[in-house]
């Protein structure tokens, strides 16, 4: 599963290390979601760090790569 973030403030580079599993854009994190108490955890963690999550969406699977 994969989810994009957008959170109401700019997140500085030291509050982006806590969530090193997302990838960070300048507009919005997305991240692979393993299972739902992972993506709980990630809500919990926005929520304990004072960012305040404004959308959260399930993106499209990514297909994979054919090499």
């Amino acid at each position: 599963m994969r989810y994009e973030f957008r959170v109401a403030d700019l997140v500085s580079d030291a509050l982006a290390e806590a969530f090193p599993e997302l990838d960070r854009a300048a507009l919005s994190d997305q991240s692979t979601v393993i299972d739902e108490a992972h993506l709980y955890g990630l809500l919990n963690r926005f929520q304990s760090l004072g960012l305040h999550v404004l959308e959260m969406r399930q993106l499209p699977e990514a297909p994979p790569s054919s090499w």
